[in-house]
């Protein structure tokens, strides 16, 4: 096919003839499908070259925006809710398996290997939170020996790689669930927050009217061989955003109550001399395939 004098859907059937030969049929699929759309998109809009280059340039911002310790494709893709709908296409596994949601942009590999019991908070500001859990299989037997990644965000709002100053770690850990499938940590209490509105993501969300606020979560990623990857929050039961969560990330059954206790003596045998927080919760691992 000649790719002389094209306009219109003449254009979009010599872009995708240009294709055809792709040898992945996979890969094919892919670009044929996201050339019939961004040339619809494009059609339908009656898309301007000003819009384009405007386009362009956002994301190209965003690309730059992003290093090692911040991902701004990453909450691109969840504040339009394409995160999410990546996740339902390719986690459906029915309770009491523990529902999937969004990676976020802050997740950092290598975080300190703590021992359970030990506080992942590092002097993060916040009240301090005893975090029981367990990991079970499907049929509810305990699943020891799991690698559990955790991470959150202080009382401020910010997680740890959004400060210049530090140089150590906090609020986050990598701990391992005991034979009785059971892990805990002390870290201090998640409250709500924006996302950050300092690049590109926070113009758009601006320029939307949109509101930036997640409601308060604990990042957990659980792994172990035979089992699929669990990607998931926690949420605190009651929050003012579960309802409005900027990058729609809350499913029901991953809201949990966080219970105040007087000073005195925690679950753990740890004496407390100021109030603090308790939360437990379940996390249940489906097989993988290859199981």
């Amino acid at each position: 096919m000649s790719t002389r004098n094209l306009e219109g859907d003449s254009l979009t059937q010599a872009v995708l003839a240009s294709f055809a030969g792709t040898p992945d049929d996979r890969l094919r699929q892919l670009l044929g499908a996201v050339v019939e759309h961004l040339h619809a998109l494009a059609v339908e809009v009656e898309l301007t070259e000003a819009e384009w280059a405007h386009a362009i340039d956002f994301l190209t911002r965003t690309g730059q925006m992003c290093s090692d310790q911040r991902q701004e494709l990453i909450l691109l893709s969840d504040v339009l809710g394409l995160s999410m709908q990546v996740i339902g296409l390719n986690h459906d596994s029915p309770p009491p398996v523990t529902p999937s949601t969004v990676f976020g942009p802050f997740f950092v590999e290598g975080a300190p290997q703590l021992a359970n019991g030990q506080d992942i908070a590092g002097g993060a500001p916040g009240e301090p939170c005893l975090v029981q859990g367990r990991v079970e299989a499907l049929d509810r037997t305990p699943l020891g020996g799991v690698t559990i990644d955790v991470w959150q965000a202080d009382d401020e709002g910010l997680y740890d790689v959004q400060y210049s100053d530090l140089d150590a770690p906090r609020d986050r850990a990598q701990l391992r669930s005991q034979d009785d499938g059971r892990f805990w940590f002390w870290t201090v209490k998640p409250e709500p927050y924006p996302i950050p509105e300092d690049g590109p993501v926070g113009e758009l969300l601006g320029a939307s009217g949109r509101s930036p606020m997640r409601p308060a979560h604990i990042h957990f990623m659980a792994r172990k061989a035979g089992y699929e990857e669990l990607v998931t929050h926690v949420f605190v039961a009651g929050d003012p955003y579960l309802d409005s969560d900027a990058v729609f990330g809350v499913r029901t059954p991953l809201i949990t109550p966080f219970e105040r206790h007087q000073p005195g003596t925690a679950a753990d045998g740890t004496e407390m001399s100021s109030t603090y927080w308790t939360m437990r919760y379940t996390l249940v691992l489906a097989p993988s395939d290859t199981n």
